[in-house]
């Protein structure tokens, strides 16, 4: 696994979080009990705020997360943040969905039970209220859109998944 201290600041990884041994962490990093961390993702801790993640969220293959000096990058818990999506200096908080693609900039809120579509850009200084789709470039927010269930079930799919990835993931060459 690719894990970097940046001068003395180092990742904090809970001992159940799974993190692929080709996902990148780099400096100032927290990631939660549980999470997941997959292929080509990349975390990088390197301005003068952080990034936290949070218990039983997922990462997924080739998504970018970074900070800027002014603002962190935080990801709640039970949140599903697709493929190569690009989190900067935004707050997604709990049982959030972050489709693959998305990309999400500096100071974005997406509240607890939002839903960020394919390939959406939710450009700086966006809130995206509970239960609202952002879809589109730029997002249009679209109120009152998301069930439980479009989040959970990507929750617990990828819990159980990384679960069976710890236990079997071995290397062939």
């Amino acid at each position: 696994m690719a894990i970097y201290a940046l001068g003395d600041v180092e990742p904090q990884i809970d001992s159940t979080a799974f993190v692929h041994p080709q996902a990148t962490v780099i400096g100032n990093v927290t990631i939660g009990a549980g999470s997941s961390i997959w292929p080509s993702a990349v975390l990088r801790g390197d301005g003068k705020s952080g990034i936290e993640v949070g218990e039983d969220t997922s990462i997924q293959d080739g998504s970018v997360i970074h900070v800027t000096d002014e603002h962190p990058t935080i990801v709640g818990n039970r949140c599903v943040v697709g493929h190569l999506v690009h989190l900067e200096g935004c707050t997604v908080e709990d049982d959030v969905l972050v489709g693959n693609g998305a990309v999400v900039l500096h100071r974005v809120v997406l509240r607890s039970w939002s839903l960020v579509g394919s390939n959406a850009v939710v450009t700086n200084d966006t809130e995206v209220p509970s239960r609202a789709m952002a879809l589109g470039i730029p997002a249009k927010i679209l109120p009152d859109r998301v069930v439980d269930e479009a989040i959970t079930h990507g929750a617990r799919t990828y819990k159980a998944r990384a679960q069976v990835y710890r236990r079997d993931l071995r290397r062939l060459d």
